[in-house]
């Protein structure tokens, strides 16, 4: 009896204590939070839907109305800077050729068109009679006379040459007679008047020759007259043929 009494005295302080201790644990402190776990891992694509139904026909501006209006034009937006100069391309073909163009043309003094600068004349005496002291010779056969129209500058007629295109200009005669004769190459221009002169006693033809280069301007004249030196009377009423050449040309 008094073994048992023992035993029910051990076990009820067993109970006293366990008491106590839970009593202790519920009333202590709470403790702290602890860290996230990692995300899981993402799930698998799902499958793709069905297409939309649409019924009728399809209105085209409710598909615009759908991607919204558009905006007006907005400002012009700042220059930018050059950019580098790019290579140089291929060489091209060459192209076709052109048509000719017009006559070309020249102007004197007084601003008239005039043809190309060009100007030449031959003239040549035939008759046998002497030409006169201080007189203009005159002439019958025009071997050249360039240009023609109303542009010529030589006047068969009266004999003179009038400068059309200012410049330097070539002259020169050339006479066939039996008796003495002097011939000059005369000309209003500021310069020296050269003379010629054939003393002929033998009664054979003879050649007088003789030239000279002038510089010209627009209106002045040259012409070939004749003078007296040493010839006698008899020669000024010879009545045996004679030939006188007298030409000009533009050098330029």
């Amino acid at each position: 009896m008094g073994g048992y009494y023992w035993l029910l005295v051990v076990v009820g302080v067993a109970l006293f204590m366990t008491a106590d201790q839970s009593e202790a644990s519920c009333d202590g402190v709470a403790g702290q939070n602890g860290e996230p776990g990692r995300d899981g891992w993402p799930g698998p694509k799902g499958e793709k839907g069905q297409p939309a139904l649409m019924e009728g026909p399809v209105d085209p501006s409710l598909l615009l109305r759908q991607r919204g209006e558009l905006g007006s034009r907005g400002l012009q937006g700042v220059m930018g800077p050059k950019g580098y100069q790019g290579d140089v391309g291929a060489v091209g073909g060459a192209g076709m050729i052109g048509p000719p163009g017009p006559d070309g043309g020249s102007t004197d003094a007084r601003g008239a068109n005039l043809q190309q600068a060009l100007s030449a004349f031959s003239v040549m005496r035939t008759v046998s009679t002497y030409p006169r002291y201080e007189q203009v010779v005159t002439y019958q056969t025009t071997v050249v006379n360039r240009p023609g129209g109303q542009t010529t500058d030589f006047n068969v007629g009266t004999g003179y040459f009038k400068c059309r295109i200012p410049g330097f200009y070539y002259f020169t005669f050339h006479s066939v007679a039996k008796v003495s004769m002097c011939l000059r190459i005369a000309s209003d221009a500021p310069t020296d008047q050269p003379g010629f002169c054939d003393q002929n006693n033998k009664n054979h033809e003879q050649v007088l020759s003789g030239g000279v280069v002038l510089e010209l301007a627009v209106d002045q004249k040259v012409w070939l007259e004749s003078f007296r030196d040493a010839q006698r009377d008899i020669d000024a009423r010879d009545t045996h043929d004679k030939h006188i050449i007298f030409s000009g040309f533009l050098l330029f």
